[in-house]
């Protein structure tokens, strides 16, 4: 319905509520739906902010007009979700740097070894009242931890407690891995994926964190956190990624308009900060193989033959900000 009255409305731009809806055989009620959806999807401009009154533009300006707002948000949203990625850098380095096992005035405790770290997991589950926050690093499980947690989170959904999790998109190719999310999901918890996660972390009840200290080693330490402020930061660091990510599906989908996969945008803007092949695999739970062929497709895709040429293609492209490169 709301297409006929665009069309309509391009047709016959001096067309009010009523002469459309004459025209097609609506109700008024039903073309001022339309016509305000339509404002909001920039289709009609003028009127002074008034649906009613405004004219129907060209479809292929209306789309220019959209994707540079959408752009405009992006950006907006990266730069956000960059000043937490920030913070949370400093907290962590804060925890590593940190030499007393207790420090209750700045709201973090340092647990060390996988003992301590497994103690404090079953003191939180045993305390969650409302919600689990949650990044999953790993890009393969073992089949003992998978049981292991399985009964653990099932019990959580069983008490209503609302569980999120995000995963690496890796996990879409290692069976194992991908067929625990999927049950995840069918008992109840929300599942998304990311091409890449920052380090293992646990939120409870907004309350408390656990965070891992090495994230290429995360049995060997971690940090409870209970200060507010630091909470509040790591709550909007995961929404932030939590916005961006994908439901749990088949396939991941193509990022932008210019067909570059997730995966090939997360692998374009670690180069861009300078990451080397083994780094870049280890971000996204991939083997450096993989970040290789990547790598191909893309100097293949921006038509160039050097990282550095593709940096600047993908300036000039707008997959990367200048403040990127």
């Amino acid at each position: 319905m709301t297409a006929t009255v665009y069309r309509s409305k391009l047709a016959n731009p001096q067309d009010g509520v009523l002469e459309l809806a004459g025209r097609l055989g609506l109700a008024p009620e039903d073309v001022r739906r339309s016509l305000a959806l339509l404002s909001e999807m920039a289709l009609l401009r003028g009127g002074g902010g008034d649906p009613e009154q405004g004219r129907a533009i060209d479809p292929q300006l209306a789309l220019q007009l959209l994707q540079a707002r959408q752009q405009a948000e992006l950006a907006a949203q990266q730069q956000r979700m960059e000043a937490t990625r920030a913070a949370v850098v400093g907290l962590m380095a804060e925890i590593a740097d940190s030499s007393s096992q207790e420090s209750s005035r700045s709201g973090i405790r340092y647990l060390e070894g996988i003992d301590a770290i497994r103690d404090q997991i079953e003191l939180l589950s045993a305390g969650t009242r409302s919600e689990v926050l949650s990044f999953a690093p790993d890009s393969q499980m073992s089949q003992a931890s998978i049981e292991a947690a399985r009964p653990l989170n099932l019990r959580n959904v069983e008490q209503g407690i609302v569980m999120r999790t995000i995963y690496l998109d890796s996990i879409r190719h290692d069976n194992q891995a991908r067929e625990y999310a999927t049950w995840l999901e069918s008992v109840g918890a929300h599942i998304r994926t990311s091409p890449v996660l920052p380090n293992r972390l646990t939120i409870v009840d907004r309350r408390s964190a656990l965070v891992a200290v090495d994230e290429k080693n995360t049995a060997a330490a971690a940090a409870l956190v209970t200060s507010p402020g630091l909470i509040s930061l790591l709550v909007t660091l995961f929404e932030h990624i939590w916005e961006a990510a994908t439901p749990l599906g088949p396939t991941a989908a193509p990022c932008s308009p210019e067909l570059l996969t997730r995966q090939q945008a997360a692998v374009l803007q670690l180069m861009a900060e300078g990451r080397t092949d083994e780094a870049i695999a280890h971000s996204l739970g991939v083997s450096t193989r993989t970040v290789g062929r990547v790598i191909t497709g893309l100097l293949t895709h921006l038509g160039v033959r050097s990282r550095f040429q593709a940096g600047m293609r993908a300036v000039q492209y707008g997959y990367l900000s200048h403040s990127s490169h």
